[in-house]
């Protein structure tokens, strides 16, 4: 039982096909999800009727750059639909699971993500949340007229800013500002609504946005960096956070460092949610899990792995050196997420893994955590991590869909619902009541009441 930690939370995760590298391969994949909007409306119809707190589409700003012989056997990353767009169509077609989109701070402007997600919130009735990332490939600084990345250190100062500009964008209006008064001609008060006139080096934006206040004052903010700077950004920024943890014990690390960090910002370390990866491989028998994981593995082609490994960490140019060779340490030259990186070698290190042991082993997941069993051991393995305050809850990553999301909503989901770990019902309509998270005030209503404003 939670004892006084509440209902663990769930997120499904989706790319098209399944988490793993080879999951369009699988006999129980849709092949061409990538392009089949109904795939969509069924997986995530499924995933509300299991009652998952939320849906989350991973997104980046260009298509995956590898050696074409490893890219013409993928399919993560390649191609797919654009967020937005797919969230508000989806939005349509749901009622009550929440809706996360990723939008890049370093290839956007501030005025263009407060608008389409305060957009997003009213279509979908105050479901929607933004997964805040800082692009670290050069490929997607390509497709901006640029040839590098931001640098890590200045990326992450741009999103602070950026995210402080937003929440000033989506306060322009007062939560009654549109009085609608047909017979005296008024449609909005003028005290009501704020100009935000932001300047600095770095961003000139005058408002006000042109779209009312969000539904739930502030779409959910999500975000998912595990370095140093990314605990920083999220204990100062983020309400939700998809954390890439392979063991329980570094997962506890982080899930206290990081709201450890919360109170110098007057935030309640409740208000985050920490969710790490989890792939489930679950039937209902042991034997039959370790079957379905292991046809699953088979289908990775050998150089699809090679080059998903190096990609992994950060395009270091793995070569020169033998399958059989240990990974080489330090790597070389390398960038990317500092966090992911460091719990890939971490692994490697730990289970004494060869560079193909461990291209085979990462490039299924990509790196996130694997589980598989029957459904009393998966059920096991979440409870022992959220009881012992590891996580919050976890972002389910299947690894082919639709079938292992099938499998995970007909044998998990009541398991853990027997258990008192899950809900039943959702507790509200919107995203903000799945997570027991605050709506927040206007940082105008603040000022107003002498209370000093959080931004």
């Amino acid at each position: 039982m939670t004892g006084q930690r509440g209902m663990m939370k769930l997120a499904a995760y989706y790319n098209p096909t399944g988490h793993h590298v080879a999951s369009w391969r699988h006999p129980r994949a849709q092949a061409d999800a990538h392009v089949n909007f109904k795939h969509y409306v069924e997986i995530a119809q499924k995933a509300e009727q299991a009652k998952f707190d939320l849906l989350f589409l991973a997104d980046a700003a260009a298509s995956r750059s590898a050696a074409m012989e490893a890219l013409c056997r993928s399919v993560q990353f390649i191609t797919g639909f654009e967020p937005f767009t797919m969230l508000s169509a989806l939005a349509a077609v749901t009622e009550r699971i929440g809706l996360v989109g990723t939008a890049s701070s370093s290839w956007n402007e501030p005025y263009h993500i407060a608008r389409k997600f305060a957009s997003l919130d009213h279509i979908s009735g105050g479901r929607a949340a933004w997964n805040v990332v800082t692009s670290s490939t050069d490929t997607e600084a390509q497709n901006f007229g640029a040839d590098k990345a931001i640098p890590h250190a200045e990326r992450y100062d741009r999103a602070h800013e950026f995210v402080r500009i937003v929440k000033g964008l989506w306060d322009s209006w007062d939560d009654d500002a549109f009085i609608r008064d047909k017979e005296s001609g008024l449609f909005f008060d003028p005290e009501k609504m704020h100009v935000l006139n932001y300047q600095s080096d770095r961003f000139s934006v005058k408002g006000p946005l042109n779209v009312a206040r969000p539904v739930q004052g502030y779409p959910v903010i999500f975000q998912a960096g595990a370095s140093e700077a990314g605990m920083e950004l999220a204990a100062e920024t983020a309400e939700g956070i998809f954390s890439p943890h392979l063991t329980k014990e570094t997962a506890k690390e982080y899930f206290d460092k990081v709201k450890g960090r919360m109170p110098k910002y007057g935030r309640d370390p409740d208000h985050l949610k920490i969710l790490p990866g989890l792939s489930v491989f679950v039937r209902p028998t042991e034997e039959e899990a370790n079957e379905d994981y292991e046809l699953t593995q088979s289908l990775i082609h050998p150089i699809v792995g090679r080059e998903i490994l190096s990609t992994m960490l950060g395009n270091a140019d793995l070569s020169s050196y033998s399958p059989d060779d240990p990974l080489p340490d330090p790597l070389p030259e390398h960038h990317g997420s500092h966090g992911h990186i460091n719990a890939i070698v971490d692994m490697a290190k730990r289970e004494n893994l060869t560079i193909g042991e461990l291209g085979k082993r990462v490039a299924g997941a990509r790196g996130k955590n694997v589980i598989k069993g029957n459904p009393q051991q998966v059920a096991d393995y979440m409870e022992d991590w959220f009881v012992n305050s590891a996580c919050d809850g976890f972002t389910v990553m299947p690894p082919y869909i639709p079938g292992a999301l099938d499998d995970f909503c007909e044998l998990v989901i009541p398991e853990l619902q027997r258990r008192g770990l899950f809900r039943t019902e959702y507790e509200g309509d919107t995203l903000r009541d799945h997570l027991g998270l605050p709506r927040p005030e206007s940082h105008y209503t603040k000022q107003s009441t002498g209370v000093q404003a959080a931004e």
